[in-house]
């Protein structure tokens, strides 16, 4: 039992008080820790009677009365008596609501010195005749949030005994803080004793939380600080008495608490959210253990970490027995000080987050707190100040019916505004309501099938942001390129090294090879391998083969024998072309091919970064759609391009095909100082990659129009210097997999358009494409929360040639399509609250290693948002000699 203790000369700090004193040692002045409090008093205030109400408190509470300081380094309680234990009354008088609000701003601002200063203050404001606001200010150091009841009946207390002109006459409190902190000392015993109390919860969390990730995986609207500013933000909302009482029967037939229910709840939602399926949450507890401590103003609260298993899919009645489990083991082990055990555990530490969890869950059931004052009618006045210590807390309160009955949850989401928008918080307040409605209603549904989307959510996320229906007319690549050449016959279509050739000349040229190519076999779903090197007779073959019916496999003459063998082993191509024949025989007029839509056009092979390269036929109707829209969108192709980039990789369709259907100038060449010699380009094409070499060559060979970029992750960094250096320049990051004929999605970036420093979204899907966020049960995420993309529509390829398996694993049915199907990507991605899509990274590419995980995916966007998160190791890889790209990033597992 807590009694009296004999007090050392040198008081020691509780477990609590050392970590408060700490970080405010470690933050310097601030008002991070204040627990304000302010109450609008309206009738006769009697004010010296209120202050030495005040003053008959502080003297009642040791706790308030408390400092700080140090000796030899090493802090000490020590209780103030006399004068100094006197704590001030600020009176001031306001001449309008506006100065009222600067007032009351400016007073829950104010900072302690905890060496020297009482943890209390309080503050006076007129705001007009018989009416006044009172501002109290605690230190968390010193109070906690069952103290306010107590606290607030005994300032009741001794103002109607002042204002009858005697003292207050109240039981004498049995114990005071003091007292607890001994207590709590003798209770624990010491560390190193392997049968003391604490040595004994210490090893139970240390098996408890074995392995729980350092950070949740949610997605913020901004990436995390590298040190937190604790703004914080609230969103308020209620459940109605319905789905209380609702809530209150689930608790009861599985005998847990509400407390417990929302748990659950909340750690289900968390999982939809993107938090995985460990997820560690806060909670606290009042620390109160013996009556004694009741009525004592103190900072008592600890923390414990309820870590919630939601995986394999639990119903919800799973869930809870996981929950129960789990929650009386650690309520069992709950004496254990949590800044004693951040101390042993030795988490991974952060400026930016907090340790073990970031997302706290309070249910209110301690006593209200009221103050009644004698002639006075008194209001509570919202807060100004508000600091979130976590990324969210959820605190819920039950009200009740006059007859008992449950009256429905208050709730408030308290929230870090450096990684939240309020928009986020609210759509996570409605998601929380609607899956535990429809557990509620039948706890034996999995919460991870449950759909918490809206139902205008759904249709913006399925129909309003894949409305892309545009009517174009079905014409072959090869088509499109002769109806140029009958607009412009004479302008030059190609330009290598120091040959040009007009767009009747390639025609001609192309058609004789076609004719030549069909007299040889080559017809609709015949593959000719080009293993011809960058020239103008490159661009030749590509159009003879499209000409004659038949599909292109480009060859990359830089790749190794083995590879190039591979593949024409696996393609079997009815002819290689390594040369063009003699053509000089051959008909010049465009042959009459019967071509239909699903006949391939060309065969393009993976890179085989994640498996056996495969080959994907690209039909004729998807490339021809492709580069009608291309027509369209990109005007400066009619221009001049550059095209640099190996026939082997999808992105040269871009910009080799587009300039010929738009009758624009194609300059091949390398990208290097000698590129701008034909003439400076209006329209490229390529990977993020090239910015720095394009930044590091003459003016001349960076585009003066448009520049896309496309195959690897972009950044608004990545992108600055470009931009400053061509600021009429529009930029477009395009997004696409060979399997959706290049590119499906894109983001525009005008001259005018601000960037962050981050990742820039991959935008909006293509004409007669729909991309859809899925769950690992196809099942539509909600904005900003991470899934798999899938892409249906026009765009798509006829599969993987050979591997019919494959296809069908990558190549599934579209549940909101009629009959059509959509691709796999493997791509994780978001929707923005703008409506545009957002990259994050490859699903086949992440791998642990020793505790440790690879992402790969672009390293600078990866250092922006783990700053200060744990070792960064960066990985090389080299595709071929000489050829070494930043490919990944190491961090601790989260």
């Amino acid at each position: 039992m807590l009694e009296p203790r004999s007090r050392p000369v040198l008081l020691p700090l509780s477990a609590a008080q050392r970590r408060l004193w700490f970080l405010a040692q470690m933050e310097g002045p601030s008002a991070t820790y204040n627990a304000p409090l302010g109450l609008r008093l309206r009738g006769a205030l009697d004010t010296p009677a209120l202050q030495a109400a005040l003053s008959d408190v502080v003297e009642r509470h040791e706790a308030l009365r408390t400092v700080f300081p140090e000796q030899d380094g090493e802090p000490f309680q020590q209780v103030l008596l006399g004068e100094r234990a006197v704590p001030l009354l600020h009176v001031r008088d306001c001449a309008d609501e506006h100065a009222l609000a600067a007032a009351v701003k400016q007073a829950e601002h104010c900072v302690f010195d905890l060496s020297a200063d009482l943890p209390i203050r309080a503050f006076l404001f007129g705001a007009g005749p018989q009416e006044h606001v009172l501002v109290l200010v605690v230190h968390h150091i010193a109070t906690d949030g069952w103290s306010l009841a107590p606290l607030m009946r005994d300032v009741a207390t001794a103002y109607e005994a002042r204002c009858a002109g005697t003292e207050p006459q109240w039981s004498a409190l049995p114990v005071q803080y003091a007292d607890y902190t001994l207590w709590q000392q003798e209770l624990l015993g010491a560390a190193d004793d392997p049968h003391s109390r604490i040595a004994e919860q210490v090893e139970y969390w240390a098996g408890a939380l074995a392995g729980v990730p350092d950070q949740l995986g949610l997605r913020f609207d901004r990436p995390r600080p590298v040190e937190a500013s604790y703004r914080g933000g609230r969103v308020e909302w209620t459940v109605e008495p319905e789905l209380h009482a609702q809530l209150k029967e689930l608790a009861a037939a599985h005998h847990v608490t509400l407390f417990m229910v929302l748990q659950a709840g909340l750690a289900a939602l968390l999982s939809k959210l993107g938090a995985g399926t460990d997820v560690p949450i806060g909670t606290s507890v009042a620390g109160r253990t013996d009556v004694a401590l009741d009525d004592l103003v103190g900072f008592f609260i600890n923390t414990l970490v309820l870590r919630t298993d939601t995986s394999g899919d639990p119903t919800f009645d799973e869930l809870l027995d996981r929950v129960r489990e789990t929650d009386l083991a650690a309520f069992a082990h709950q004496d254990v000080p949590f800044e004693q055990l951040v101390e042993v555990l030795n988490p991974a530490r952060s400026t930016a987050h907090q340790p073990l969890f970031q997302v706290m869950l309070v249910v209110q059931n301690n006593d209200e707190a009221t103050l009644e004052l004698p002639g006075l009618e008194v209001t509570a006045e919202p807060p100004t100040y508000s600091a979130e210590k976590f990324d969210l807390t959820v605190a819920f309160a039950e009200t009740h019916a006059e007859s008992g009955a449950p009256g429905g949850l208050t709730a408030v989401f308290s929230y870090a505004t450096d990684l939240f928008d309020r928009a986020t918080i609210e759509a996570m307040a409605a998601r929380l309501v609607r899956l535990l409605e429809a557990v509620a209603a039948d706890p034996n549904r999995i919460p991870g099938h449950l759909d918490v989307l809206s139902a205008e959510e759904r249709h913006r996320l399925l129909v309003e942001w894949n409305d892309t229906a545009v009517e174009i007319p079905q014409q072959w690549a090869h088509e499109l390129f002769e109806a140029q050449v009958r607009r412009t016959p004479t302008a030059t279509a190609v330009v290598f090294e120091d040959t040009e050739i007009s767009y009747e000349e390639l025609n001609t040229r192309a058609n004789r090879l076609a004719h030549h190519l069909i007299d040889h076999g080559v017809g609709p779903e015949a593959i000719v391998a080009l293993a011809l090197p960058r020239s103008a007779d490159l661009v030749v073959a590509i159009l003879g083969v499209l000409k004659a019916g038949g599909a292109y496999l480009p060859i990359d003459l830089d790749h190794p024998q083995d590879r190039i063998d591979g593949l024409l082993s696996d393609a079997r191509p009815v002819l290689t072309l390594h040369e063009l024949p003699d053509l000089a025989a051959r008909p010049s007029s465009n042959p009459e091919t019967p071509t239909h839509p699903s006949d391939p056009a060309y065969v393009i092979y993976t890179s085989g970064s994640t498996g056996k390269p495969k080959g994907v036929v690209v039909e004729h109707a998807a490339l021809g759609a492709y580069l009608i829209r291309a027509r369209e969108m990109y005007p400066d192709a009619a221009g001049t391009a550059l095209v640099n980039s190996s026939v082997a990789f999808d992105l040269t369709v871009t910009a080799l095909y587009t300039p010929l259907v738009s009758g624009g100038r194609v300059i091949l060449a390398e990208l290097d100082e000698r590129a701008g010699t034909a003439g400076r380009p209006s329209f490229m094409k390529v990977t993020p990659s090239h910015l720095g070499i394009l930044e590091n060559l003459p003016e001349e060979v960076s585009p003066s129009g448009t520049l896309i970029l496309g195959g690897e992750m972009l950044t608004g960094h990545a992108l600055r210097r470009m931009r400053a250096r061509h600021p009429d320049l529009t930029v477009i990051a395009a997004y696409g997999a060979t399997e959706t004929t290049v590119n499906s999605t894109e983001f525009r970036i005008s001259p005018e358009h601000i960037l962050d420093p981050g990742a820039v979204p991959i935008g909006r899907p293509f004409w007669n494409t729909r991309v859809y966020v899925l769950d690992q049960s196809l099942r539509p995420v909600p904005p900003g929360v991470v899934g798999e993309l899938y892409v249906a529509g026009s765009g798509l390829a006829r599969g993987y040639l050979n591997r019919a398996g494959l296809t069908a694993g990558r190549f599934v049915a579209n549940p909101w399509g009629d009959g059509e199907r959509m691709y796999r990507t493997g791509d994780l991605v978001f929707w923005n609250h703008d409506g545009q899509l957002a990259y994050v990274g490859r699903t086949d590419n992440q791998v642990k290693v020793r505790g440790f995980r690879i992402e790969l995916g672009e390293v600078e966007a990866a250092l922006v948002a783990h700053v200060g998160v744990g070792r960064v190791v960066v990985l090389v890889r080299e595709d071929r000699p000489g050829d070494r790209r930043l490919v990944a990033y190491v961090t601790p597992q989260v």
